[in-house]
Protein backbone atom coordinates (compact mmCIF):
# COMPACT_ATOMS: atom_id res chain seq x y z
CA UNK A 1 0.00 0.00 0.00
CA UNK A 2 2.61 2.46 1.00
CA UNK A 3 3.99 1.98 -2.63
CA UNK A 4 0.76 2.35 -4.28
CA UNK A 5 0.66 5.74 -2.21
CA UNK A 6 4.44 6.46 -3.08
CA UNK A 7 3.35 6.39 -6.97
CA UNK A 8 0.23 7.99 -6.63
CA UNK A 9 2.29 11.11 -5.14
CA UNK A 10 4.87 10.62 -7.90
CA UNK A 11 2.02 11.07 -10.44
CA UNK A 12 0.42 13.90 -8.58
CA UNK A 13 3.46 15.83 -8.53
CA UNK A 14 3.93 15.30 -12.02
CA UNK A 15 0.80 16.50 -13.13
CA UNK A 16 1.32 19.80 -10.50
CA UNK A 17 4.79 20.30 -12.25
CA UNK A 18 3.23 20.45 -15.76
CA UNK A 19 0.41 22.37 -14.76
CA UNK A 20 2.80 25.32 -13.72
CA UNK A 21 5.35 25.00 -16.18
CA UNK A 22 4.13 23.75 -19.30
CA UNK A 23 3.38 27.14 -20.78
CA UNK A 24 6.91 27.88 -20.58
CA UNK A 25 7.85 24.05 -21.61
CA UNK A 26 6.22 24.30 -24.47
CA UNK A 27 7.33 28.43 -25.19
CA UNK A 28 10.86 26.97 -24.83
CA UNK A 29 10.45 24.53 -27.91
CA UNK A 30 8.45 26.82 -30.06
CA UNK A 31 11.51 28.94 -29.30
CA UNK A 32 14.00 26.07 -29.98
CA UNK A 33 12.77 25.17 -33.06
CA UNK A 34 12.06 28.77 -34.33
CA UNK A 35 15.52 29.50 -33.69
CA UNK A 36 16.83 26.65 -35.87
CA UNK A 37 14.38 27.20 -38.53
CA UNK A 38 15.28 31.02 -38.10
CA UNK A 39 18.90 30.49 -38.88
CA UNK A 40 18.09 28.50 -41.59
CA UNK A 41 15.81 30.81 -43.18
CA UNK A 42 18.68 33.49 -42.75
CA UNK A 43 21.86 31.20 -44.08
CA UNK A 44 19.80 30.90 -47.53
CA UNK A 45 18.75 33.89 -47.35
CA UNK A 46 22.95 35.12 -47.05
CA UNK A 47 23.97 32.28 -49.72
CA UNK A 48 21.16 33.64 -52.28
CA UNK A 49 22.59 37.47 -51.82
CA UNK A 50 26.03 36.21 -51.91
CA UNK A 51 25.45 34.53 -55.25
CA UNK A 52 23.78 37.76 -56.73
CA UNK A 53 26.29 39.84 -55.53
CA UNK A 54 28.47 37.56 -57.70
CA UNK A 55 26.92 37.55 -60.53
CA UNK A 56 26.73 41.42 -60.87
CA UNK A 57 30.16 41.70 -59.95
CA UNK A 58 31.15 39.09 -62.85
CA UNK A 59 29.00 40.97 -65.12
CA UNK A 60 30.81 43.95 -64.00
CA UNK A 61 34.02 42.39 -64.84
CA UNK A 62 33.35 41.39 -67.96
CA UNK A 63 31.72 44.98 -68.79
CA UNK A 64 35.45 46.87 -67.99
CA UNK A 65 37.28 44.28 -69.81
CA UNK A 66 35.12 44.96 -73.16
CA UNK A 67 36.08 48.20 -72.27
CA UNK A 68 33.53 50.13 -73.99
CA UNK A 69 30.56 51.50 -71.88
CA UNK A 70 32.32 53.15 -68.24
CA UNK A 71 29.17 54.74 -67.32
CA UNK A 72 27.84 50.86 -67.22
CA UNK A 73 30.45 50.05 -65.18
CA UNK A 74 30.11 52.64 -62.94
CA UNK A 75 26.03 51.80 -62.28
CA UNK A 76 27.21 48.05 -61.53
CA UNK A 77 29.98 49.61 -59.23
CA UNK A 78 27.18 51.45 -57.55
CA UNK A 79 25.14 48.90 -57.45
CA UNK A 80 27.50 46.14 -55.87
CA UNK A 81 28.33 49.49 -52.70
CA UNK A 82 24.42 49.95 -52.44
CA UNK A 83 22.59 46.73 -52.49
CA UNK A 84 25.42 43.65 -51.26
CA UNK A 85 27.75 46.14 -48.74
CA UNK A 86 27.65 42.87 -46.28
CA UNK A 87 28.96 41.03 -48.71
CA UNK A 88 32.62 40.83 -49.73
CA UNK A 89 31.88 41.96 -53.21
CA UNK A 90 30.85 45.59 -52.20
CA UNK A 91 34.25 46.15 -51.61
CA UNK A 92 35.76 44.72 -54.52
CA UNK A 93 33.10 46.70 -56.67
CA UNK A 94 34.43 50.03 -55.44
CA UNK A 95 37.96 48.95 -55.99
CA UNK A 96 37.02 48.58 -59.66
CA UNK A 97 35.32 51.71 -59.58
CA UNK A 98 38.31 53.53 -58.25
CA UNK A 99 40.07 51.55 -61.37
CA UNK A 100 37.51 52.53 -64.24
CA UNK A 101 37.69 56.36 -62.51
CA UNK A 102 41.28 56.66 -63.13
CA UNK A 103 41.20 55.62 -66.43
CA UNK A 104 39.15 58.21 -67.21
CA UNK A 105 41.11 60.56 -65.13
CA UNK A 106 38.87 61.06 -62.33
CA UNK A 107 41.48 61.57 -59.44
CA UNK A 108 38.83 62.90 -56.38
CA UNK A 109 36.06 59.76 -57.62
CA UNK A 110 39.00 57.59 -57.57
CA UNK A 111 39.63 58.52 -54.05
CA UNK A 112 35.98 58.35 -52.73
CA UNK A 113 35.71 54.83 -54.45
CA UNK A 114 39.00 53.43 -52.51
CA UNK A 115 38.33 55.43 -49.07
CA UNK A 116 34.76 53.85 -49.61
CA UNK A 117 36.48 50.05 -50.16
CA UNK A 118 37.97 50.56 -47.18
CA UNK A 119 35.38 51.14 -44.93
CA UNK A 120 33.11 48.17 -47.19
CA UNK A 121 35.54 45.62 -46.53
CA UNK A 122 34.75 43.34 -43.85
CA UNK A 123 38.86 41.68 -44.69
CA UNK A 124 41.49 43.57 -42.72
CA UNK A 125 43.30 42.05 -45.95
CA UNK A 126 41.32 43.94 -47.84
CA UNK A 127 40.72 46.89 -46.67
CA UNK A 128 44.75 47.12 -46.47
CA UNK A 129 44.69 46.14 -50.32
CA UNK A 130 42.10 49.02 -50.87
CA UNK A 131 44.53 51.46 -48.59
CA UNK A 132 47.66 49.96 -50.22
CA UNK A 133 46.14 51.70 -53.56
CA UNK A 134 44.79 54.75 -51.52
CA UNK A 135 48.22 55.55 -50.45
CA UNK A 136 49.59 55.02 -54.14
CA UNK A 137 47.36 57.05 -55.47
CA UNK A 138 47.73 59.87 -53.38
CA UNK A 139 51.54 59.76 -53.99
CA UNK A 140 50.97 59.88 -57.23
CA UNK A 141 49.16 63.24 -56.80
CA UNK A 142 52.02 64.63 -54.24
CA UNK A 143 49.35 64.46 -51.35
CA UNK A 144 52.12 63.03 -49.10
CA UNK A 145 50.72 64.34 -45.72
CA UNK A 146 47.49 62.13 -46.54
CA UNK A 147 49.20 59.25 -48.13
CA UNK A 148 51.66 59.02 -44.64
CA UNK A 149 48.45 59.03 -42.73
CA UNK A 150 46.95 55.86 -44.69
CA UNK A 151 49.77 53.97 -44.13
CA UNK A 152 50.10 54.57 -40.45
CA UNK A 153 46.44 53.73 -40.10
CA UNK A 154 46.81 50.38 -42.37
CA UNK A 155 50.18 49.61 -42.13
CA UNK A 156 50.10 46.38 -39.52
CA UNK A 157 53.93 45.30 -40.46
CA UNK A 158 52.56 42.05 -41.82
CA UNK A 159 52.41 40.56 -45.41
CA UNK A 160 51.72 44.26 -46.75
CA UNK A 161 54.54 46.13 -44.78
CA UNK A 162 56.80 45.88 -47.99
CA UNK A 163 54.46 47.62 -49.91
CA UNK A 164 53.78 50.21 -47.30
CA UNK A 165 57.70 50.34 -46.93
CA UNK A 166 58.59 51.14 -50.05
CA UNK A 167 55.92 54.15 -50.46
CA UNK A 168 57.19 55.61 -47.27
CA UNK A 169 60.38 55.72 -49.43
CA UNK A 170 58.92 57.24 -51.69
CA UNK A 171 57.41 60.19 -50.15
CA UNK A 172 61.09 60.16 -48.19
CA UNK A 173 62.58 60.77 -51.81
CA UNK A 174 59.84 63.63 -52.70
CA UNK A 175 60.81 65.21 -49.65
CA UNK A 176 64.23 65.64 -50.12
CA UNK A 177 65.41 62.99 -47.19
CA UNK A 178 67.14 60.72 -48.61
CA UNK A 179 68.94 58.81 -45.66
CA UNK A 180 65.28 57.90 -45.10
CA UNK A 181 64.35 56.92 -48.09
CA UNK A 182 67.49 54.70 -48.20
CA UNK A 183 66.30 53.32 -44.79
CA UNK A 184 62.40 52.67 -45.57
CA UNK A 185 63.81 50.97 -49.57
CA UNK A 186 66.21 48.71 -47.47
CA UNK A 187 63.84 47.65 -45.25
CA UNK A 188 61.11 46.69 -48.06
CA UNK A 189 63.52 44.90 -49.86
CA UNK A 190 64.13 42.93 -46.59
CA UNK A 191 60.86 42.28 -45.75
CA UNK A 192 59.99 41.64 -49.32
CA UNK A 193 58.04 43.35 -51.76
CA UNK A 194 56.58 43.02 -54.93
CA UNK A 195 58.39 45.07 -57.41
CA UNK A 196 62.35 44.09 -55.99
CA UNK A 197 64.02 45.08 -59.14
CA UNK A 198 62.34 48.55 -59.04
CA UNK A 199 63.01 49.47 -55.24
CA UNK A 200 66.76 47.86 -55.78
CA UNK A 201 67.18 50.70 -59.19
CA UNK A 202 65.28 54.06 -56.55
CA UNK A 203 67.73 52.65 -53.65
CA UNK A 204 70.59 52.51 -56.33
CA UNK A 205 69.79 55.79 -57.69
CA UNK A 206 69.99 57.55 -54.06
CA UNK A 207 72.89 60.05 -53.85
CA UNK A 208 75.31 58.50 -51.47
CA UNK A 209 76.12 59.93 -48.25
CA UNK A 210 78.36 63.24 -48.67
Amino acid sequence: MARYETDEEKVEALKRWWKENSTAVILGVVVGVGAIVGWRVWDGYQENRAQSASAVFEQLLMTVDAGIDPAAALALTERLAADYRPTPYAAFGLLVKARVALEQGEIDEAQGALEGAIDAARDPALARVAALRLARLLVSVQDHDRALAVIEQHDDQGSFSGEFAALRGDIAVARGDIEQARAAYRLALAVGVSQTQLIEIKLADLPEPG
